[in-house]
């Protein structure tokens, strides 16, 4: 049997221990180690559209501390993105952590920028059009 790719998004989000995670962020707080339109330490030509940091006291699949990007509106965690970094060959997540609807579409499409690289499927906590809705 083949599962839709939204199908099996939505199987993910009902997994995913949202407020779990959402509590360890406020608890803990971001360690912001690249702000919003700054260079990555080691490719000086990709530029970061939000913030991106890390969970302190957190350690993710590739033994560090588990991964994070901050927006600017008060949306709460709304967002994982499954990422597979093929040089590497490390497959984790990746949260999104107080992003608008538009901060959302860009971490995705900076993500998914160069496939063959660096590739992430968006898991939303609840549907983007909720989210656009709440904003209002």
């Amino acid at each position: 049997m083949v599962v839709a790719h939204t199908d099996y998004t939505a199987l993910i989000a009902d997994r995913v221990r949202w407020m779990r995670w959402e509590a360890m962020i406020e608890e803990r707080g971001l360690h912001i180690d690249r702000p919003a339109r700054t260079a990555h330490p080691d490719y000086p030509t990709v530029i970061y559209p939000v913030d991106y940091g890390y969970i302190p006291g957190t350690c993710g699949s590739d033994d560090e501390a588990v991964d994070c990007f901050r927006g600017t509106a008060p949306t709460g965690l709304v967002a994982l993105l499954l990422t597979t970094d093929h040089r590497a060959g490390i497959r984790q997540g990746k949260w999104l952590y107080n992003c608008t609807p538009s901060e959302i579409y860009t971490v995705h499409g900076f993500i998914n920028y160069a496939p063959k690289l660096l590739e992430g499927q968006l898991v939303m906590r609840q549907p983007m059009h909720t989210l656009w809705e709440d904003l209002l």
